[in-house]
């Protein structure tokens, strides 16, 4: 087996999670996650915790998609309940053989399950906010990943391993170094009431006057590189066009521009799948809302990948993302979905804070 798997699985439940002794751990993945699965099954038995192993199958969701009542799209598993409110950490797994399994599922339908599974995930986000359970999500590579970012599987690992330095000698060290750095960044920020981000194609003012800023430096997500806030919901004024196609539950939507008035995405268009974009963002009230602002901070990661786990931490883009907004940075938006799209900032692109330039063509100037 590739070493950097167990690597990557230390990495994971010794850093990301902290995982103690004692403790329950779910891990969470497809089948053709098997490799950093068992690894980081086996790893969490030697350092004393409870792991159990919950595989996704994809053909189930398609099934259930396709075929359950309105009555079993409602339905909340108690079984779900017992977990989210009793596990201490969560491990995902990002792994597919299949990125276009959903394809040919309604997206209304998928929706209206987002929306009715949104007091699940409600709970669950309410018990990280309260530091009662921790949580980190990480990409296993597989064939199909690595076709959607048109590289080999070799290639694609490469990419995946390098993105969280897990080829340097301490990964641990470089990600502690990153906080560091964040956590500078966000200490002039927070004093920051009004933002202007100006892109080709974009022209966009918006508030976070009050929003904290978070530090995202391999805790959560990993690989990591991201500060990020809620803004305030009814102050984003103007258009945004995201440079590279936005994906969420197995669609891709290339083109995406959105214009906004008092908050609220007002028009929607998209060169594919415009109706796939209309639909998830109709799921709710809050879904024509900003959930997030955010800034990648990983130069290590210098190519798209149709991931949003690596492309909405380019060094040198933002993402602004409808829907749900974080507790933590005081976010008051709800909204069954989250979806993260990413704007490129390197050319001839800046950011304004309070009428000063901060940000310009991939780089903080603070």
């Amino acid at each position: 087996m590739d070493p950097r798997v167990d690597k990557l699985a230390r990495v994971l439940l010794h850093y990301s999670l902290n995982l103690k002794k004692g403790k329950i751990l779910k891990i969470q993945g497809e089948v053709v996650a098997l490799p950093l699965i068992k690894a980081a099954y086996a790893e969490a038995v030697k350092m004393g915790a409870h792991p159990f192993v919950r595989i996704i199958i994809p053909d189930n969701e398609e099934a259930f998609l396709k075929h359950a009542s309105e009555h079993q799209l409602k339905f909340i598993s108690p079984l779900g309940r017992l977990e989210v409110n009793r596990i201490d950490a969560l491990l995902h797994i990002w792994a597919t053989e299949n990125s276009r399994y959903l394809s040919s599922v309604d997206p209304k339908r998928q929706a209206r399950m987002l929306k009715y599974q949104t007091p699940l995930k409600r709970r669950f986000f309410q018990r990280l906010a309260k530091k009662q359970v921790k949580w980190v999500g990480t990409q296993f590579p597989t064939l199909a990943d690595a076709q959607e970012a048109d590289m080999s599987l070799a290639d694609y690992a490469e990419f995946v391993y390098r993105a969280g330095h897990i080829h340097s000698a301490d990964p641990v060290r470089h990600w502690k170094k990153v906080n560091k750095e964040q956590h500078r960044l966000i200490k002039i920020l927070n004093r920051v009431d009004r933002l202007h981000i100006q892109a080709p194609g974009t022209d966009l003012k918006l508030r976070v006057k009050g929003r904290p800023w978070v530090n995202c430096s391999g805790t959560e997500n990993f690989p990591d590189g991201e500060i990020f806030t809620s803004p305030i919901e009814n102050s984003a004024q103007g258009v945004v066009r995201y440079s590279y196609p936005a994906t969420y539950n197995g669609r891709e939507v290339e083109d995406v521009r959105l214009e906004f008035k008092k908050g609220k995405v007002v028009k929607e268009t998209a060169a594919k799948n415009q109706d796939f974009l209309t639909d998830m963002l109709n799921t709710d009230k809050g879904g024509r809302y900003l959930g997030e602002v955010a800034i990648g901070t990983n130069y290590e990661i210098k190519r798209f990948s149709k991931n949003t786990l690596f492309d909405e931490k380019i060094g040198g883009t933002c993402h602004l993302a409808v829907g749900e907004g974080f507790a933590e940075s005081g976010g008051k938006n709800r909204s069954a979905i989250h979806w993260d799209m990413v704007c490129d900032l390197k050319k001839n692109s800046e950011i304004k804070a309070d009428g000063k330039v901060i940000y310009r063509n991939g780089r903080f100037m603070i």
